[in-house]
């Protein structure tokens, strides 16, 4: 692809530095798409739907744009025409802050930017705004018109430009992988390169859809789920054997060209093949129930019904689609949710609600090809796509997925059949979700209202912060906070934070809680004069980066802590709220404190006090879930010497029997008791050493 860089006006060769993805946050963590997953391990936070964007860029007709503004403008895309190729390429709209406000592709840049620059053009009120924010424009030229729009569509994901629809919460989709690389094949849910040797099953819409169909899959083949490493220390069968999920091939309970033939039932299964073998199955079951082997026969039954428990969860399962994804948008509100199904070897692999960030003047077409250019940025894209919507460029970006794909790909709007019945059935789907969503937003307004009543507020919060630590005994101390919103929970914006202080007093809750509000606020605080903007900045993802309010849980002694941080810098504009749990711990009972106010005593059925519960039951759940791993971490490395009386001797044994250190995590106090050389003290000491709850 040939590239020519072609800056206009105002430095703006410069590559604008709020647009750099990874820069807007410093204190992310990163998250590299895991390898291979245990589906008995894994979250499911890729399940919840996404948030509704923020709606902050009115799209009225009559909202006054100043003349002498637009006039620049228009006078720097004329500076780009007289520069700007012929050929096909892509083109950036910058402000004077160097923002990308817009980012679009044509066949002819020249031609393209020409109807920007003409003052006479009649113009949406939005394509207005845009062009009056626009000081300079940046092109790239391309060989293809094919090339443009795949390049448009990853530009438009990494830069988020104001003006673009924006594809938001685009995970990897998980896949189920039958591994090859062991003579007893594995189970298990798999994201990111497809490296490892075996068969590749999906996408799937979720990690629940899969970890669902890896369990009846279990039940209907017995293909272990276990690793390689766990599989050869058995010494005997583990749980999933007893409970009828595992053929048992690592203590030989079933022999290999048995566990081979499994295998194979299975992967016809997800091949499609899945009337086939539930035919064979159940010709077996009366095989072994005329031969009176009935516990045989009942064997065949529980495997029949696990597979039609698969086929029941799935839904619709189509009869004449059998690879083909589906796109279904519905506007409601001033919003979009575009419904995507997916369907291989004719089965429905599951659906999923996405919400893009788009102005309300948009189309549902144009939302939808924006979308689906952005969807398969990153994806393999099926032999067959159907929409509920024509798209304009149907044709060109047909031949973009082609491209990518290696074979040809097929993009429609199905108009009689069954594949209208299935754009028919997605369009519900769509409508559904997105009343659903906004009702969900409705009612956190009422709650967020309720806070403004019940604390005093000055308004409703746009961003909620809230606080916890965790620790055993001060050693592997976590800070950490979640962020909640008018949509919910932001999880992409939850932070966590090592304790660093030297000196610090094991257990020292407040010392913890100082530190970790030091460095958050400093960081803001620093960032905000960096920019030279207002703190109540707000992000691309129209959340705010400077909370209105911040909770952290704890009684008076932790206010206290935390209003001596915010004096220290300033920061009189975030509302301050400390949550103290009630007698006993008693949920309902709580009280809440804030700065220079008696204490505040809500009824336990209060909606307000419940959700008050809700955040910090969150904060909790992840700050416990951060130090659990860090905790991991280190008696990983640290191996079981860490543990008092277990030399290596006793050490030796344990690995002996239980083959990893996970599995002696795991096991109770009677099975280490069974370790030769392991008394009933020591096993209560390792037990208690894996198992100690952090406070």
């Amino acid at each position: 692809m040939a590239r020519e860089s072609i800056n206009q006006a105002n430095g703006a060769g410069k590559e604008p530095t709020s647009s750099r993805p990874g820069e807007r946050q410093p204190e992310q963590a990163q998250n590299p798409a895991a390898g291979d997953i245990d589906p008995a391990t894994v979250t499911v936070d890729d399940e919840d739907e996404a948030r509704l964007p923020e709606t902050e860029v009115s799209d009225e007709s009559n909202e006054a744009i100043a003349e002498g503004t637009l006039a620049v403008g228009h006078a720097a895309i004329e500076n780009a025409v007289k520069l700007a190729p012929t050929s096909p390429g892509v083109y950036r709209m910058l402000s004077a802050a160097h923002d990308v406000l817009y980012v679009g592709k044509a066949k002819n840049v020249r031609k393209r930017l020409s109807s920007y620059a003409r003052a006479s053009s009649p113009l949406p009120a939005r394509i207005l705004r845009m062009i009056a924010a626009t000081v300079a424009v940046e092109i790239i030229s391309t060989s293809t018109e094919t090339e443009a729009l795949l390049l448009e569509a990853n530009l438009i994901k990494q830069l988020r430009p104001r003006f673009n629809v924006q594809l938001r919460d685009d995970k990897s989709f998980p896949y189920i992988l039958i591994t090859g690389d062991h003579w007893a094949p594995q189970i298990l849910k798999h994201r990111g390169a497809q490296t490892r040797p075996g068969q590749y099953f999906g996408p799937f819409a979720s990690a629940g859809a899969v970890n669902r169909t890896i369990t009846a899959l279990q039940r209907a083949f017995l293909i272990r789920s276990c690793t390689d490493a766990f599989f050869e220390s058995r010494t005997r069968p583990c749980l999933l054997y007893q409970i009828k999920r595992c053929a048992g091939p690592c203590t030989r309970e079933i022999d290999f060209p048995g566990y081979s033939e499994l295998v194979r039932e299975a992967k016809d299964f997800l091949s499609g093949k899945s009337q086939a073998v539930k035919q064979l199955l159940a010709a077996e079951m009366e095989k072994a129930s005329g031969e009176l082997e009935f516990e045989s026969a009942a064997l065949y039954r529980d495997r029949l019904a696990a597979l039609s428990a698969i086929q029941s969860q799935q839904g619709i399962n189509p009869r004449t689609v059998e690879e083909a994804d589906l796109f279904a948008i519905h506007q409601e509100g001033g919003y979009s949710c575009v419904e995507v199904f997916f369907f291989r070897t004719g089965q429905n692999w599951g659906n999923r609600a996405y919400f893009p960030k788009a102005e309300k003047s948009f189309t549902p077409e144009e939302v939808l090809a924006s979308f689906l250019a952005q969807f398969y940025d990153d994806k393999p894209p099926p032999k067959l796509i159907l929409l509920s919507h024509a798209i304009e460029e149907a044709e060109l970006m047909a031949s973009a997925l082609s491209i990518k794909a290696g074979f040809k790909v097929e993009v429609s709007v199905p108009q009689r059949g069954e594949k209208k019945e299935l754009i028919t059935h997605a369009l519900t789907n769509a409508k559904e979700a997105l009343g659903r969503k906004l009702a969900d937003t409705a009612t956190q307004s009422r709650l967020l209202t309720g806070l403004v009543t019940t604390l005093g507020l000055p308004h409703p919060p746009r961003r909620i912060e809230v606080y916890d630590n965790s620790h055993i005994q001060g050693t592997n101390a976590v800070g950490a906070f979640i962020v909640a919103g008018p949509d919910g929970f932001v999880k992409n914006q939850y932070r966590k934070f090592n304790i660093k202080s030297e000196g610090l007093t094991p257990g020292d809750d407040y010392a913890m809680m100082r530190e970790v509000l030091q460095r958050r606020f400093k960081r803001l605080l620093a960032a905000a004069s960096d920019a030279d903007t207002a703190p109540a900045k707000a992000e691309d993802d129209g959340v705010p980066q400077w909370p209105d309010l911040v909770i952290i849980d704890g009684g008076r002694g932790q206010l206290n802590a935390a209003k001596d941080i915010f004096d220290q810098l300033g920061l009189a504009q975030v509302s301050l709220l400390s949550v103290a749990k009630g007698p006993d711990r008693d949920a309902g009972r709580e009280t809440l404190f804030m700065p220079d106010r008696e204490a505040i005593k809500l009824e336990p059925r209060d909606p307000v006090l419940y959700f008050i519960q809700r955040l910090r039951d969150e904060a909790h759940r992840f700050v416990i879930g951060s130090h659990r791993k860090l905790r991991k971490k280190d008696i990983r490395e640290a191996g079981l010497q860490e543990i008092p009386g277990i030399g290596p001797s006793r050490k030796r044994a344990l690995l002996h029997h239980f083959g990893t250190l996970k599995e002696i995590e795991r096991a109770s106090i009677a099975d280490l008791g069974k370790v030769p050389g392991v008394s009933a003290e020591s096993a209560r000491k390792i037990f208690e050493f894996f198992h100690t709850q952090p406070g």
